[in-house]
């Protein structure tokens, strides 16, 4: 993955990947991005939003942090590792924080019809532009485009999405109950994920508007 730039043009950063949005009836949300495919290496990240609206990152490096606190808002970011594991009925993650195993439904109606699309469409921020304001009312808190700070633009770009039918969490070791809606929307960025928990393939597109730091590991 390379990212290049002139004084005119803008930096582009993409990361392909899954992003797993659930709630719990404790009321904690928990987004998981998982990433096999990006310009910082393959990686995960954890973002958690307490029932007291406090906002924690977990990333596993120093590196990844500094990006994601460039783009996202947390109170609180620990450098810790993140350990996903996703197959085809479930999706773990092991930190020494969070505990979860999310147990992975059907693939929905809206993700049949996202594999009809070719995914460099699908991905592409002029099609995410596109579906924004269809995304905002058939998913109530998912945008599609918004601005991410530091001068940036992300666009997500969904190309399939299945249910979350359980999950067991455990935040230091406390059982976070049953699994929830994702509500109220989390308020990390822009968007929050879908309010009924879903695993979804995104193609996440990250546009700053001139030429501007690049991850350590990115070549030009």
């Amino acid at each position: 993955m390379t990212a290049a730039s002139t004084p005119s043009s803008p930096v582009v950063w993409r990361f392909r990947g899954h992003i797993l949005g659930v709630g719990t009836a404790e009321g904690t949300r928990v987004v998981v991005g998982t990433w096999p495919d990006s310009p910082l290496g393959a990686f995960s990240d954890v973002m958690v939003e307490r029932p007291d609206g406090h906002r924690l990152l977990l990333a596993p490096t120093r590196e990844v942090a500094d990006f994601v606190t460039a783009t996202y808002r947390f109170d609180e970011v620990r450098i810790e590792p993140v350990i996903v594991d996703l197959t085809a009925r479930t999706l773990t993650v092991t930190t020494p924080s969070l505990t979860l195993a999310a147990r992975l439904g059907r693939r929905r109606p809206l993700g049949w019809a996202l594999r009809l699309v070719p995914s460099a469409m699908a991905s592409h921020p002029a099609f995410c532009a596109v579906s924004d304001p269809i995304a905002r009312i058939a998913m109530p808190g998912v945008r599609t485009r918004g601005t991410a700070g530091q001068d940036r633009r992300e666009y997500y770009g969904a190309t399939d999405v299945r249910d979350v039918v359980g999950v067991d969490a455990r935040w230091k070791g406390r059982d976070l109950g049953a699994l929830a809606p994702v509500d109220p929307p989390t308020r990390f960025g822009f968007s929050s994920t879908p309010r009924r928990p879903a695993l979804t393939r995104v193609v996440t597109t990250i546009r700053q508007a001139g030429p501007g730091s690049r991850p350590p590991t990115m070549t030009p």
